[in-house]
């Protein structure tokens, strides 16, 4: 009854969100709030840039077609791209296992911060009307998408991952195959898990949503649609980043 209310206060809400004390529920929530900004994020991408930000499958499959026909820049951007992604998955893990080591609590805080913070930089992007401009605003997002996705793949020990939705979708047709099965075969021993079907459904769905309201926000705000999306990163991890403690706890074994 204690932990319920203080499920009502903002900045306790935020501090079980982000908290290293990680429950299903918390998890579930998190990743959905984090697939719904990932969609928006991603919508607004391809409005503001005319790309799709978290396909890195889709910007590698670029590179040896425009290098086979000899269009270096667009392979050149290709690579950009996944090259701001693999930093933005590098430096989230660099982070969450230093502050991890430095406090040992919400550690997660800070990376959620961190995404929030380069929303707002992205946010500039409106400000550069030039092609370097854009490559910068491509970069941060690409960067953000990265450290998003390293970020919920550590909170949840792999479980799931919030800025594509191919391994969900997959997910969700070895599911309804089960189902199918158990139908067919009631004896085949074969049964769908309806709990992992049900979170699944909800973050492919929280995607989308994002994704339709990033649409309509890039569409009629520009880069500055990126403002509400990061206040509400800074506003899930920024009241837990008091509770970290800056200092050394000593050498100590594990990973997160």
């Amino acid at each position: 009854m204690v932990r319920r209310k203080r499920l009502f206060q903002p900045a306790n809400s935020a501090r079980i969100l982000v908290g290293h004390r990680r429950s299903p529920a918390s998890d579930y929530l998190l990743a959905t709030i984090l697939a719904f900004v990932a969609g928006a994020a991603n919508a607004g991408g391809f409005f503001a840039l005319g790309q799709y930000t978290s396909h890195m499958t889709g910007y590698l499959s670029q590179i040896p077609d425009h290098l086979v026909g000899g269009d270096l820049a667009i392979a050149g951007i290709a690579a950009l791209a996944i090259g701001a992604f693999v930093a933005g998955a590098g430096f989230s893990s660099l982070l969450i296992n230093w502050l991890r080591w430095r406090s040992g609590r919400r550690h997660y805080a800070a990376a959620i911060a961190v995404q929030g913070v380069f929303l707002l930089c992205f946010a500039s992007g409106g400000l550069f009307t030039g092609p370097l401009g854009r490559l910068w605003a491509l970069a941060c997002l690409c960067f953000i998408m990265g450290m998003q996705n390293a970020t919920i793949t550590k909170i949840s020990h792999a479980r799931v991952r919030t800025t594509h939705a191919t391994g969900m979708i997959t997910d969700i047709g070895i599911e309804l195959g089960r189902a199918l099965c158990h139908r067919l075969w009631p004896g085949s021993g074969v049964r769908p898990d309806a709990v992992k079907l049900r979170i699944l459904w909800t973050l492919v769905g929280a995607f989308l949503t994002g994704g339709i309201v990033g649409a309509l926000g890039y569409a009629t705000m520009g880069f500055l649609f990126s403002l509400p999306l990061a206040f509400i990163l800074l506003g899930i991890s920024v009241p837990a980043l008091p509770a970290i403690k800056w200092r050394a706890r000593g050498p100590r074994g594990g990973q997160s």
